[in-house]
């Protein structure tokens, strides 16, 4: 397609853009938050169930397991019924997740919700790149990447400053969750009310390109031979296992290593996914003006190993120590738009759906993977492992995006 000719002077269409964009990204906001539905409470959990930090960690394997094995299921189901029903469906597993995290008794009740949760999660990735690419004009579509990045860093930021705050102010960890599960149903019913911007069915910019008649004769399985496929998905495994390392254990990492105050460490989640928010910002303007989306990641997330090994060392003042984990949000937000567009490039024409959700089901498995990992190392009294271990795996993404250019010379 000539861009040029893109209406950009047409302001319904830029209206249209602008409502598809915000209500995919208030969705989007809602899975993250709910990835945080439990992590927020894991020194509640201790106190009241006895549990430990590798016990814990299971709960994130939970919800992630599931979460990467929907998925990748997932997709198929998007690009066969569509993607608007299967979104959904989705909040309303979250408004169960929440409920049952409020009855939880023990362990096991701690399991259902992370398993609700992650049953809710799945879909998203596959659901909120099919609308985006189909209803969002192509040129705004970086930046509707990057506003569907912020909005999920917001929602990992806002959880556990949302969860932790309500459950102070009304005096029970359990109401907190109660009036949690009132936040997908509000999204629900303004989804409903705007059920035409997010309608897949009808995307004025669905276009093929050459040769996709051909592709869509092929067996639905065709894509996994594309080895790009596997690279971006080992990309996202690597990268979120990571995000593992700070979203899960940052707080008592920083506690243990640098004697910080709970109350101080608390919120470095917080503040990592906000400097992550503000560096998707200024990545969706860096992919729109550059055409090498490798290079784009690997010094935003080059950036980010640096930060956080510095952390592991032990070395810095206290407080210094936590606003650098903070900071390397920052490379790890910068290089969401440039990922985001890389993944478009793996497609294949009318396997959108089914490509999104294999290869975002590597951040499922990431997560997965690395929580109980990284619990162990908690558990053993290696608080600063926590930060190497997560500056190596953001080395080891960096070598799997820059080998998708090698894999798929044709796409560049």
């Amino acid at each position: 397609m000539n861009t040029a000719t893109l209406p950009l002077a047409d302001k319904a269409q830029a209206r249209r853009d602008v409502a598809t964009i915000g209500l995919i990204g208030l969705a989007h906001g809602t899975s993250h938050f709910f990835h945080m539905l439990l992590p927020p409470m894991f020194p509640v959990f201790i106190r009241e169930f006895g549990l430990n930090y590798s016990e814990l960690g299971l709960l994130v394997t939970t919800f992630f397991v599931i979460s990467g094995i929907g998925q990748a299921l997932a997709g198929f189901l998007v690009d066969r019924t569509g993607a608007r029903p299967v979104l959904f469906a989705a909040l309303s597993c979250f408004v169960l997740a929440a409920l049952a995290a409020g009855l939880a008794g023990g362990f096991g009740g701690l399991l259902l919700a992370a398993a609700l949760a992650g049953l809710g999660n799945s879909p998203f990735h596959p659901v909120d790149f099919t609308i985006l690419n189909k209803k969002v004009s192509p040129l705004r579509l970086g930046h509707a990447f990057s506003v569907h990045g912020i909005t999920g860093n917001l929602g990992w930021a806002l959880a556990p400053v949302v969860l932790i705050g309500m459950a102070a102010s009304l005096g029970n960890w359990r109401h907190a969750y109660f009036v949690v599960a009132l936040v997908p149903l509000m999204v629900i019913g303004l989804l409903a009310a705007k059920r035409d911007a997010i309608d897949d069915s009808q995307g004025s910019w669905a276009h093929q390109k050459p040769g996709a008649a051909a592709l869509k004769e092929e067996h639905p399985l065709a894509f996994l031979r594309l080895p790009s496929v596997w690279l971006c998905f080992s990309f996202f495994f690597f990268g979120t296992a990571a995000l593992t390392a700070i979203q899960s254990f940052a707080s008592p990492a920083l506690a243990s290593l640098y004697q910080l105050d709970a109350s101080v460490t608390a919120f470095v989640v917080t503040g990592y996914m906000l400097c992550g928010a503000v560096g998707m910002v200024m990545g969706g303007f860096w992919v729109a003006k550059s055409a090498s989306l490798e290079r784009n990641i690997a010094l935003a997330l080059a950036l980010g190993a640096v930060l956080l090994a510095l952390a592991g060392t032990g070395w810095l003042p206290p407080m210094a120590a936590a606003v650098v984990v903070a900071v390397a949000g920052f490379g790890t937000g910068l290089a969401g738009p440039s990922r985001d567009m890389l993944i478009k490039r793996a497609a294949p024409p009318g396997a959108t759906g089914r490509v999104y959700g294999m290869v975002y089901s590597g951040l499922d498995l990431g997560f997965a993977v690395a929580a109980p990992m990284f619990g162990a190392l908690m558990d053993g009294g290696h608080a600063g492992g926590v930060f190497w271990g997560a500056a190596a795996a953001l080395l080891l993404a960096i070598a799997a995006a820059n080998l998708v250019h090698f894999a798929s010379p044709q796409r560049r």
